[in-house]
């Protein structure tokens, strides 16, 4: 049975469910409950998604007399780009889009970044959904409105705020995704845990047996809890002005180092490393206890994420940290712990303070 939706709501803002299903079956009564239907419709995928499930998608939305069809671009971080952008911009016009059509993002959070971000954007802004077919883009990036792209390897440097129609949630689809890509999944929900709810981390944590092998009851409450938490921040706080900027725990060291890595370890694997310096920071101020320190690195190392980095210069990751979207009148807005489950920002963390907390994850 599936399970009932999800609203993210802001009065006189925006309104959209988040659907948690078992497959496809239900996508297009969902779209039709939303008003989504007979329209033209573009689905955005990259080459790792298209071959497993754009053909299904193609044939599922073709039966809503809508007109269908695919812009699928090469898998990766690096594409992740202006020049994708305009690409898929061509295909629009080409194939004649209007401020009534819509943009179906099937992917991961590479796709749903660029999807949104050409969405918000083409005739100033047309509707668009996610489909996500990662866990990281399932528990985090898919939900929010977040869109954008990199710019000279600056990570999401260009972007906009752009909220989708709805998102769709097919559990089916993690059967397919490669371990590490599943273990990059969960270093944003250890990272949800770690912000606000020690006891869904501690769930998460003793439950690790069940979620690697896709139990559905126990994968669908950790991907709702992750949504439903994410959603209340989002609905509080939909520009990042303040409460939101708690969602980049583990990010500033963690972008700094998939930065300088040229995004050779994944996105949720750099967080992870991320959550362990700012975890270590947090002890060396009394924050954190051994015991609670340790009990990070042990989450971490449950879902297989690196507790370290080879190769990189501490002083480096240092510099590329100054340089990130995050910096607020020349001062860091760092995400430190207060115990598991409980979060703050920080501007008073100084170089000293973040370069032991770097040292920590160098190898």
């Amino acid at each position: 049975m599936a399970e009932e939706k999800l609203m993210v709501k802001r009065e006189g803002e925006f309104f959209y469910p988040i659907y948690f299903e078992k497959d496809f079956s239900r996508l297009l009564p969902a779209m039709e409950e939303e008003g989504l239907y007979r329209k033209k419709i573009c689905i955005v995928t990259d080459t790792n998604v298209e071959p497993l499930y754009a053909e299904e998608l193609l044939s599922l939305l073709s039966k809503g007399e809508n007109q269908v069809f695919t812009f699928c671009f090469q898998a990766g971080e690096k594409n992740k780009n202006l020049n994708t952008v305009q690409s898929l911009y061509e295909t629009l016009i080409k194939n004649g889009l209007d401020r009534k059509s819509l943009l179906v993002a099937l992917g991961g959070g590479v796709v749903g970044d660029l999807a949104g971000f050409a969405a918000a954007t083409y005739l100033r802004g047309i509707d668009f959904i996610q489909i996500p077919t990662t866990l990281l883009a399932q528990v985090d990036s898919s939900v929010g409105g977040k869109t954008g792209v990199d710019f000279l390897q600056y990570k999401n440097m260009v972007g906009a705020f752009h909220q989708p129609r709805m998102v769709y949630m097919n559990f089916s689809v993690l059967k397919s995704l490669p371990s590490q890509e599943f273990a990059c999944g969960m270093g944003e929900v250890l990272k949800t845990g770690l912000i606000c709810d020690g006891d869904f981390y501690h769930f998460v944590c003793e439950n690790s047996q069940a979620v690697s092998s896709l139990d559905f009851s126990v994968l669908s409450k950790m991907v709702r809890t992750c949504c439903r938490i994410k959603a209340g921040v989002v609905e509080r706080d939909p520009k990042e002005q303040g409460e939101r900027a708690l969602l980049n725990l583990g990010h500033t060291v963690g972008h700094a180092v998939e930065k300088l890595m040229d995004f050779r370890l994944l996105h949720g694997q750099c967080v992870g490393i991320g959550l362990i310096a700012a975890a270590y920071i947090s002890m060396k101020r009394g924050l954190l206890s051994k015991e609670e320190y340790e009990t990070v690195r042990k989450g971490c190392s449950l879902y297989g994420l690196p507790l370290s980095v080879k190769g990189l210069s501490p002083e480096d990751i240092l510099t590329a940290t100054k340089k990130d979207k995050k910096m607020e009148n020349g001062s860091i807005k760092f995400i430190l712990m207060d115990g598991i489950g409980k979060s703050f920002i920080d501007k008073s963390v100084t170089d000293e303070e973040l370069l032991e907390g770097i040292q920590e994850i160098i190898q």
